[in-house]
């Protein structure tokens, strides 16, 4: 299964001295006849470290990184989500490593520079303190598994008892303002929400920022009882109204927040901002039908690319013993990876074929391609709004809320919104072909339509 070498990293923290990592880093990974520049931008944080990637050939900056660890001097940066690896030893002025990802090996070597690229980058709804309302970092735990997630909490003052949303990233390790590409979208949204009088909570995915556990084998029910776990906080506080306390979820959140619904009691609402309703192998395969054309790719290749997904997805759904569905993947991926062209030289077809196989069989990955949405939302009894921007490439939008309003109409719901945003993308951006590589260029971080239409339904359940 041939994969395109996809620079979107999530949230980097570095355990390493600053006189020796911070700063800027850049390098060249060069694939076969053509070069992608990278930037790592590295600085010193609360936590540790953290990290910022550009890949300006691909007009993407401010990517935010993965889990990082540095033992001088030994580099290893891991980012699950989208199968990278970055393995580098620091020597003084310069990094020599190699960059993986899907069984395909570069070698990268990066070098300090000025570039000042990240910061440049324009986003002009971001908000900067000093906020005009309460803002306080918090910590609740997980009491199911023992761990600790950290967040912020903001409320439209400090004395007073106020409905409050809890925000739910989407897939990979996402930070509390759901970093990506230099934009920070849970922090706009919180920011226009608590400006109209309610209260927000977002806070660090599990392993990532401030958080502790592990990200790498969290599974979406994993995140989900994180979630519940930041509902019964909000119920220990005296400045929370218990009655109203609601949950909007983005992306992979869409699929968490009716699960959390249906086993949190007095649910106030639920809003879905691209929430799968179809299955997860079915949501693949569209996605990558969908983002196939929107690249120009032909008819031919897009079908050969779904049909050896959809026998890879049955198998992952057909075999739950794990020896069983390993070895019956390694038989198909080593079949159909023969005589690749996209594999790289100097890698045996063995270790190709089992670097595509443990990408396709990470817990989170199996566990999402098995997962079926809609026997959850037929459960969903609060109010509930679902969203998709009619350009999203990535949640389908006429699929998915279709299925969506079929689903919490068996239920019986009855306060239910569903609404296409016209010209929006997976992330409500403005944009022009809906593709993730425009996410980083487009300065626009949340659309007003967007929020105007999340705002203006909250009004009617809340207040």
């Amino acid at each position: 299964m041939k994969k395109k070498i996809l620079l979107l990293l999530s949230c980097i923290t570095f355990a390493a001295s600053a006189q020796q990592i911070s700063g800027s880093w850049a390098g060249t990974l060069k694939v076969q006849s053509s070069s992608l520049r990278l930037v790592f931008h590295i600085s010193k944080t609360e936590a540790g470290y953290s990290a910022l990637m550009d890949s300006p050939d691909q007009g993407a900056y401010g990517l935010p990184a993965g889990s990082v660890t540095f033992t001088d001097p030994s580099l290893l940066i891991e980012a699950p989500a989208m199968g990278i690896i970055y393995r580098g030893e620091l020597k003084d002025d310069h990094i020599t490593g190699v960059f993986q990802q899907g069984g395909q090996k570069f070698n990268v070597d990066l070098f300090r520079t000025l570039t000042q690229e990240a910061e440049e980058r324009k986003r002009p709804q971001e908000p900067s303190a000093p906020y005009p309302y309460y803002t306080e970092e918090v910590v609740f735990k997980n009491a199911k598994e023992g761990i600790e997630l950290s967040g912020t909490l903001s409320l439209p003052k400090k004395e007073g008892v106020f409905p409050v949303a809890i925000l739910i990233s989407g897939s990979g390790p996402q930070n509390r303002d759901e970093e990506l590409m230099g934009h920070k979208p849970f922090l706009v949204l919180s920011d226009y929400l608590v400006r109209k009088g309610i209260g927000v909570l977002r806070y660090d995915d599990r392993g990532t920022a401030k958080s502790g556990g592990v990200f790498k084998t969290a599974v979406t029910a994993d995140f989900a009882q994180d979630a519940a776990s930041a509902v019964e906080y909000l119920k220990t506080r005296k400045d929370v109204n218990k009655n109203k306390i609601g949950l909007i979820g983005h992306s992979e959140g869409g699929l968490i927040a009716p699960i959390v619904a249906n086993s949190s009691k007095n649910t106030a609402f639920i809003i879905l901002l691209a929430g799968p309703a179809i299955s997860g192998d079915q949501l693949l395969l569209k996605q990558q039908e969908l983002i196939g054309k929107a690249s120009g790719k032909s008819e031919a290749e897009i079908q050969k690319s779904k049909s050896e997904n959809e026998k890879a997805f049955e198998i992952v759904k057909k075999y739950s013993d794990p020896a069983e569905l390993k070895a019956n993947m390694t038989r198909y991926i080593s079949e159909i990876s023969q005589n690749d062209p996209a594999k790289p030289e100097g890698i045996s077809q063995k270790d190709y074929a089992e670097a595509q196989v443990a990408r396709i069989l990470t817990p989170w990955m199996a566990s999402f391609i098995r997962y079926n949405p809609e026997p959850v939302l037929e459960k969903v009894k609060c109010p509930v709004l679902a969203l998709n921007g009619a350009k999203d490439l990535q949640v389908a939008p006429k699929e998915n809320l279709d299925a969506m309003s079929k689903a919490l109409g068996k239920g019986g719901n009855k306060n239910i919104a569903v609404k296409e945003l016209p010209g929006l993308n997976h992330m409500f951006q403005e944009c022009s072909t809906g593709l993730p590589s425009e996410y980083g260029q487009i300065e626009q971080t949340i659309s007003p339509l967007a929020l105007k239409t999340i705002s203006e339904w909250l009004d009617l359940y809340i207040n």
